[in-house]
């Protein structure tokens, strides 16, 4: 923490989770209760008081000054209550997805009242469509919109410039990405992705318009194509290209950030040790899509995991993810890696709660609107997630 952020400070609440008795919700709450300062102000919110309650009670068990959090009711189907939630908060952080559904009205509650917001999406129609509605309002209210802010994309996001900060500035910088999985898919993030396959359409208006209200870069460059599967001996595996938010996300951090470079490109990759699992990793996704077409078969699947639903304690200390770096430019090769724990909750949690502790907290550089983790948050961010157990480090330099 580089100093006190005393925006909103007359407000009751520092920081409001919301959806806090979902699963993520709860393991961020956990985190909240280990980690935030003497002092916070933090309050549990969600639609059903009782189980809020409940929750408190466990808090509390482990760290008795959690006896006292408050609850505020709030629900998704009454505007007006994510309307005072808003009001009442320096910071919302908020689990409740898929966004695309359930998640426009708090973000549009957020900007008006200039309080700062992080999420989970992994959506891209969502950040889009946030963009275009709400951008311009949460600018005018100094809001920050920071979706994004677990697995999707804290890694791929900071660990971008992370690298990127390992190389010379002023010049050309190519980066690319390959993620290494060890764990079992979020229910959140399989009703996103079905959701997304379901929507391709939609997905891709979304962005269209979004480009249109966009600023264009000026004598800069910053992109990120899909790539092409490739055998990748820089890191040992074969590499397929992720359609995920992640990539989009690290484009806009470095059309935001002039520290990219004036020719910035970023490509995002899946490393697959064994061909095998490459040919049916492909054939899988490809037949995940083609039933998300048909609504009776979208429902069954929607139904086999649920958001909410998540693996036991053993099965997520067991679970891994490693993102590993090649960024180029000036003349030098540099390799690093983001890693951790079980990516899809334990993990997913700790960024989440340590994204609304920074912005509740630190000293950031001053921004608004809807704005990525590397460019709301860096260093200070970084710092944070390095000192409660993930790792950013620099594996060589050439």
């Amino acid at each position: 923490m580089t100093g006190p952020n005393t925006k909103n400070s007359d407000r009751p609440y520092d920081i409001v989770l919301f959806g806090a008795t979902g699963f993520v919700g709860v393991l961020t709450a956990e985190h909240l209760a280990a980690h935030a300062p003497e002092g916070l102000r933090w309050a549990l919110a969600g639609r059903d008081t009782t189980k809020l309650a409940a929750l408190r009670e466990r808090l509390a068990a482990v760290n008795p000054a959690c006896a006292e959090l408050p609850l505020v009711r709030a629900d998704v189907s009454d505007t007006a209550s994510l309307r005072d939630m808003a009001a009442h908060a320096r910071v919302v952080a908020s689990t409740v997805g898929p966004y695309l559904t359930y998640g426009q009205d708090l973000v549009a509650a957020c900007a008006e009242a200039g309080t700062d917001y992080v999420d989970l999406t992994g959506e891209p129609e969502f950040v889009d469509l946030m963009y275009v509605r709400h951008d311009a309002r949460a600018r005018e209210t100094g809001a920050r919109l920071v979706h994004s802010c677990g697995f999707d994309s804290v890694p791929h996001d900071l660990g971008a410039y992370f690298t990127v900060r390992q190389l010379p500035e002023g010049v050309p910088l190519r980066v690319d990405g390959f993620v290494r999985v060890g764990a079992r898919f979020s229910g959140g993030t399989f009703a996103s992705a079905l959701n997304q396959f379901a929507r391709g359409p939609q997905m891709l208006a979304a962005a269209k318009d979004r480009r249109h209200h966009e600023p264009r870069l000026v004598d800069r460059k910053a992109y990120a194509p899909p790539g092409a599967p490739r055998y990748a001996g820089e890191v040992g595996a074969w590499a397929l290209p992720l359609p995920t938010i992640d990539p989009q996300v690290v484009q806009r951090s470095a059309r935001a950030l002039e520290r990219y470079g004036p020719d910035f490109r970023y490509r995002h990759y899946a490393a697959v040790k064994r061909l095998p699992v490459v040919l049916g990793g492909t054939l899988a996704v490809g037949g995940l899509a083609a039933v998300a077409q048909l609504p009776p078969a979208r429902r069954w699947l929607s139904d086999r995991l649920k958001p909410g639903d998540g693996p036991s304690e053993a099965r997520r200390a067991a679970s891994w993810f490693s993102v590993r770096f090649v960024g180029e430019g000036g003349g030098k090769r540099v390799f690093t890696e983001v890693s951790g724990g079980d990516p899809g909750y334990d993990e997913t949690a700790r960024m989440l709660g340590e994204s609304a502790l920074c912005l509740a907290l630190d000293d950031l550089p001053p921004t608004a609107g809807q704005v990525t983790t590397a460019t709301a948050m860096g260093d200070a961010l970084t710092e944070r997630l390095r000192a409660t157990g993930i790792s950013f480090r620099v594996a060589a330099v050439r």
